[in-house]
């Protein structure tokens, strides 16, 4: 979120909590991208908050209920409140459970693999509209025709970049691999360690695609614990999911710390592999 919006996207979700009857005297950041992640205290819970233009919150609300009511491994919403999706100065608030993180902080591959296994299985009963891993794809293909989004990137790995994503969102489409309801991005940022277990959280990237796509954002020992994984897919995701990262890294506005260089080293990779 731009530094500008931060003060006045903290206000609002103190100003939302206070109305729902929660104590919000202050707010601690949590983490900043396209959503700020707050802390309310002292009523402790935690806030999502992204501008009205930029979020699809209704989408993620109604999963969250879904799949935690059918005992998924996911972040609950706050049960001091009526679920829902809160507006308020050009802002949309939701209000979920604080998980006070617990040790270790790295969840080891096999407790991932059966958290995301759990995870797959939920969502596998759920039919609900979303968008398929391809919309992600040209996502990502529409930034690198944008140069003035893009005007640090050299011709050269632009061509490679975007090579990269056509052929294998075709080769991957093209497998015919069945499609489920995936969480999108289960990197392990999305995955935090709890009393209760790991939990999946930031169910807004959900969209539907073979498995491999969402085992193509865990580290690589994941897969070796997850059942039935097509291992060339796995490949193909893996090197798909690269490029777009790269590719994000790339924008102009984009607010990764460290997100050039990282950009510049998974170019590195993808010439590599591309050999």
């Amino acid at each position: 979120m731009r530094v500008s919006e931060v003060p006045r996207a903290m206000a609002a979700a103190r100003a939302i909590a206070a109305a729902l009857g929660l104590t919000a005297d202050d707010a601690i950041v949590l983490h900043d991208s396209n959503k700020l992640t707050l802390r309310l205290l002292p009523c402790d819970v935690l806030a999502r908050v992204a501008p009205v233009a930029d979020q699809v919150a209704r989408l993620e609300v109604e999963l969250a209920q879904r799949l935690a009511e059918a005992g998924c491994p996911v972040a609950a919403l706050e049960p001091r409140v009526e679920p829902g999706v809160h507006e308020r100065d050009g802002f949309v608030v939701t209000l979920w459970t604080y998980h006070e993180p617990v040790p270790p902080p790295v969840i080891p591959a096999a407790d991932y693999a059966h958290a995301l296994t759990r995870l797959h299985a939920g969502m596998r009963e759920l039919d609900v509209p979303t968008p398929r891993f391809t919309d992600r794809v040209e996502q990502a293909q529409r930034l690198l025709a944008d140069r003035d989004r893009t005007p640090a990137l050299a011709d050269a790995d632009r061509e490679l970049l975007g090579d990269t994503l056509h052929k294998l969102r075709r080769a991957i489409s093209e497998r015919g691999t069945a499609d489920q309801l995936l969480h999108g991005e289960p990197h392990p940022g999305n995955l935090i360690p709890t009393k209760n277990g790991p939990l999946f959280i930031d169910l807004e990237t959900c969209c539907r695609g073979p498995v491999e796509f969402d085992l193509a954002h865990a580290p690589d020992e994941v897969a070796g614990h997850y059942a039935g994984v097509d291992q060339d897919l796995l490949h193909d995701c893996r090197l798909l999911v690269l490029a777009m990262i790269t590719t994000w890294r790339w924008d102009r506005h984009d607010q990764l710390p460290d997100g050039r260089r990282l950009g510049e080293e998974w170019l590195g990779r993808i010439r590599a592999a591309r050999v």
